[in-house]
């Protein structure tokens, strides 16, 4: 369909409404095309020649006039002009174009007008109801504008937008913000867009006047205003940040954030970026002084005086060579409710870590090191870790003499604490595996681990006693055997395939000296369908399960056409009848474990399902019941997710104690431009289930609701968030922020 044709049926839909702003809209010509003719020959001062074209051209000798009609295009150095009639003095060299007139040039703008005044060289000009389209995105409009030879143009009585001008069925639409001005200046070179006597209209609607400013357009980055960020809290009242960004070179840049609050002193933040030829760095600090609640425990806030409160969190990345790589991230808070309170991050523990590693085929080199500053409000400071450093190797080599493949590994950990255990560790070890598949189709994995420890623990930690191990020096050996079948059986199902794979595990492994050794890294023990099969089911290096055992389970899976559903069930048995080291409540404390599984449902990108659960050996209680899902599509959804442990882990083991929370989360888009959204977590936890809970049963912790418009140069959008737990001058309350983002300005 042709344009015109469109447009007319644009004209004639009841669904359009008259376009509003037609200086703004698209012109009926077509800009000039690149020419396709070989280069014309210079000029004697080395000029390019002009190139030109017409339907019917005239030549006045006497006048030396040139006057063309009918699509006339001229062409000079990369400027292209096009027009229904062109009037060109050679002896000025002016050139007059009328009617339908279209110039680009060599950067791509194409001005558009109903008469234009030119030079010779094309570049330079008068133009009547001037319309630009600029190649790096957005639009100006004027009454009349003068181009320079340099690109500059020059615009009177004028307007700018970055928006979409027509709707998706072709018809005129105005624009969701456009800025008008007295007087607009458009530097290509510089990529900015200067005003004077402007203001900034918004679905149509005037508002307040903008003061004489200037902006970056189209992609890259420039010096200037970002979006402004507004919220009201209920502790710091309204508040108002108005970041400016610097850009310090190409590669760099720094943006300076002061925020002003009605109910507290100001505060200010700076982040500074920096891309590397190896890599990448952000850093990003604040600062403030306020007042804040030494006791934690209460929601009665005793105030101490104001104080220096701050943050830094920082990140760099670097790529030496393809093997070699950096990564770091620091992040150190003055105290424990600074971050709650300024509504930055919930996070409640920080790591500063240092990572350097070499990665190649067949060796893996990681030299490590971190340190943990707790939020936390019952946790003491001196018992986090810093680790300085770790050290892991570990090297593939092919097996020659059996097949198969042996990886070994050497490890070594210092861990200290400025008021706690401190550790020290090393050991190296060697896992032997062997895969073949038999002539019946089942996969068969044999494999041999071994392993020695050396171990040195000082100023040993009392409580809890269990992690603690003996002080001095201590070593171990550890050794396992395994065999692993699957044996997967694959068929036809509904119009689709089905595969059954039952599987079955044996590991024998000696006596280990377990409880002499300080368990730093192997605490949260948890039996789930992820570590099943393991060859220790323990996280971690401290502890190493020393049992002979055979594990058992199937796994189930359908694949239909936009439908897929996959399902593991499983259980281990323990041989042997010595007492484990598994504490009840893990799941593996009993000869018998608990049977563990997870579902995934899949349909299409619609639906998806995850259900993992833990039911208990004896009377198939369930002590682990977690389900995530996704429902809808990209515009319309909902997130639904369940948890709840019901463990019955002895209290004295930490971290470990009952939870059930639910959470909730969905997104609906209403109209082409609108979506409503929303989010809640709620803590279901009553005292049967923790007796350390204050919650009641159903005791909300945070709620978000929502409306957001975001079109193609327009984000706008409305927050209300309530909190419902305080520490300390962290309170509970409502908060509300406003988001208003534009195409081109603030960024």
């Amino acid at each position: 369909m042709s344009r015109f044709h469109l447009l007319a049926g644009c004209a004639l839909a009841l669904t359009c409404a008259p376009a509003a702003a037609q200086d703004l809209q698209d012109r009926a010509v077509a800009p000039p095309p690149p020419s396709k003719a070989p280069a014309p020959p210079t000029a004697a001062d080395g000029t390019e020649q002009v190139q030109f074209s017409a339907g019917t051209l005239e030549y006045d000798t006497d006048a030396d006039i040139v006057t063309a009609t009918g699509d006339v295009r001229m062409s000079r150095e990369g400027q292209r002009l096009r027009g229904d009639k062109v009037v060109w003095n050679r002896k000025t060299g002016r050139v007059v174009a009328t009617g339908n007139i279209a110039v680009t040039n060599p950067q791509g703008d194409i001005a558009y007008g109903d008469s234009i005044e030119l030079g010779d060289t094309l570049k330079d000009g008068m133009v009547a109801n001037m319309l630009v389209v600029l190649e790096r995105g957005g639009r100006l409009a004027a009454d009349k504008g003068r181009r320079e030879e340099n690109g500059t143009v020059e615009l009177e009585h004028a307007a700018y937008t970055p928006c979409a001008v027509e709707t998706s069925a072709g018809c005129p639409k105005e624009p969701t913000w456009k800025i008008t001005a007295v007087r607009i200046t458009y530097r290509p070179d510089r990529a900015r867009v200067y005003y004077e006597g402007g203001r900034i209209e918004l679905f149509g609607l005037p508002t307040v006047p903008l003061p004489r400013f200037s902006h970056h357009i189209g992609g890259g980055s420039d010096s200037g205003l970002l979006s402004p960020d507004i919220r009201y809290g209920r502790v710091n009242g309204l508040s108002v940040a108005v970041p400016y960004y610097w850009r310090l070179a190409p590669d760099k840049g720094l943006t300076i954030t002061p925020r002003v609050y009605s109910a507290v002193l100001p505060m200010l933040s700076a982040q500074y970026q920096q891309l590397t030829d190896t890599g990448a760095i952000s850093i990003t600090g604040y600062a403030t002084s306020s007042r804040r609640s030494d006791d934690l425990r209460t929601n009665t806030i005793a105030a101490t005086e104001s104080a220096f409160r701050g943050y830094l969190d920082g990140i760099g990345r670097f790529q030496f060579t393809p093997e070699w790589s950096l990564s770091t991230s620091l992040r150190l808070v003055t105290d424990r409710t600074f971050l709650r309170r300024y509504d930055i991050s919930r996070d409640d523990r920080l790591r500063t870590t240092l990572s350097l590693q070499h990665i190649d085929a067949d060796s893996y080199l990681a030299i490590n090191g971190w340190a943990v500053q707790t939020l936390r409000v019952n946790d003491r400071q001196g018992l986090q870790p810093v680790a300085f450093p770790e050290i892991d190797y570990r090297r593939r080599v092919a097996d020659p003499l059996l097949g198969g493949v042996v990886q070994l590994q050497l490890n070594t950990l210092a861990i200290g604490r400025s008021g706690g255990q401190d550790t020290q560790r090393a050991f190296a070890s060697a896992e032997w595996d062997l895969r073949r598949v038999t002539r019946w189709g089942q996969e068969l994995t044999l494999t041999a681990f071994a392993r020695g420890d050396l171990y040195n623990s000082s100023d040993l930690l009392t409580s809890p006693a269990i992690y603690s191990g003996e002080g001095g020096f201590q070593t171990r050996a550890i050794g396992a055997v395994a065999a692993d079948v699957k044996w997967p059986f694959v068929g036809s199902f509904l119009g689709g395939t089905q595969r059954l794979t039952p599987r079955l595990q044996i590991v024998a492994a000696p006596r280990v000296k377990n409880f002499t050794i300080p368990n730093e890294d192997s605490r949260s023990v948890d039996l789930d369908d992820s570590n099943l099969f393991a060859l220790n089911r323990f996280p971690g290096y401290d502890r190493f399960e020393d049992s002979t055992r055979v594990t058992y389970g199937a796994q189930w899976a359908i694949d239909l056409p936009g439908l897929t559903f996959d399902t593991v069930i499983g259980q281990s048995y323990r041989l042997d009848t010595r007492p484990t080291i598994l504490y009840p409540g893990t799941g593996l404390a009993d000869r018998f474990s608990d049977i563990v599984g997870r579902s995934e449902l899949r349909f299409r990108d619609f639906t998806s399902i995850v259900h993992r659960y833990r039911l208990d050996k004896d009377g198939l209680a369930v002590r682990r019941n977690e389900i995530d899902a996704t429902i809808g599509s990209r515009s319309t959804y909902v997130l639904l997710g369940y948890l709840r442990l019901n463990r019955d882990i002895f209290p004295a083991v930490e971290d470990l104690q009952d939870r059930e929370e639910a959470r909730v989360a969905g997104r609906v888009q209403f109209a082409r431009f609108w979506s409503a959204f929303a989010s809640a977590v709620i803590d279901l936890t009553d005292r049967r289930e923790d007796s350390l809970s204050l919650s009641d049963g159903f005791d909300p912790v945070r709620h978000r609701l929502g409306v957001q418009y975001e079109d193609d140069c327009l984000r706008f959008g409305v927050t209300w968030r309530r909190d419902y737990q305080a520490t300390g001058d962290a309170r509970a309350g409502n908060s509300f922020l406003l988001t208003l983002a534009f195409t081109n300005l603030g960024r």
